[in-house]
C-alpha cells in the first residue's frame, strides 16, 4: 500500500491547530509509517508539491500570499480539509474585518509604537481588505472545528483518511 502523501500547511493563525497534530503524541506511531509529509512548517519544504493526497489547512485567508497559496493547495491537492476555526470560520484574523486595512496598520505600526514608528513594506504580504475562511477562497472537502481541534478529533480524521474512510466528526464543536 502506498503512503498518503499529506501536507499540512499554516496561514493566519497561532499554530495551535499544528500543535494539537503534534499532540496526537504515541499515537504518531501509528500513522507515521502510512504517511509520507510532503509540505509542513514542521519540516523545510520551500514549495508545494504537486499530487498531494490530503492537505491541512490552519489559519485564515489574510494575504494575498495567503489567497495564491490557498489556489495552489486546492489544485495540487485530491482532499484539501480546513483545520480549525480559523481556516473554518474565520475566528480571531477575522476579527480585523470593520477596520479598513490602512487604519489596522496605522494603528498597529505608527499609533501604538514609541520607537521607529512604520509601516512594514519588505517581505511583508498584502493584507486583503477581509480575513476570510478558507472555504471562501477555494473548495473545502472537510471542515474540522474547534481552536484549536482536540487531538483525538485530529488523530480520528486523519485514521478515517488513511482507512480510506470519509472522517466521522460527529460530536465536534466550534471554540
Amino acid at each position: 500500500m502506498e503512503k498518503l502523501r499529506l501536507a499540512t500547511v499554516w496561514l493566519d493563525g497561532c499554530s495551535g491547530c499544528h500543535m494539537s497534530l503534534v499532540d496526537i503524541d504515541e499515537r504518531i506511531l501509528d500513522v507515521a509509517p502510512l504517511i509520507e509529509l510532503v509540505y509542513s512548517p514542521l519540516m523545510d519544504a520551500k514549495v508545494f508539491p504537486e499530487n498531494v493526497d490530503a492537505t491541512l489547512v490552519e489559519g485564515a485567508v489574510s494575504s494575498e500570499e495567503d489567497v495564491e497559496k490557498a489556489h495552489l493547495i486546492r489544485e495540487r491537492s485530491a482532499i484539501v480539509i480546513s483545520l480549525g476555526d480559523c481556516a473554518v470560520t474565520g475566528n480571531v484574523p477575522a476579527m480585523r474585518n470593520g477596520l479598513p486595512v490602512d487604519a489596522l496598520l496605522n494603528r498597529a505600526y505608527l499609533e501604538n509604537v514609541t520607537t521607529n514608528p512604520q509601516i512594514p513594506t519588505l517581505g511583508i504580504p498584502r493584507l486583503c481588505s477581509k480575513a476570510r475562511p478558507l472555504h471562501e477562497v477555494v473548495r473545502v472537502d472537510l471542515h474540522i472545528p474547534g481552536c484549536p481541534p482536540s487531538n483525538d478529533v485530529i488523530f480520528g480524521a486523519l485514521a478515517d483518511l488513511l482507512a480510506g474512510k470519509t472522517p466521522d466528526l460527529g460530536g465536534t464543536r466550534f471554540g
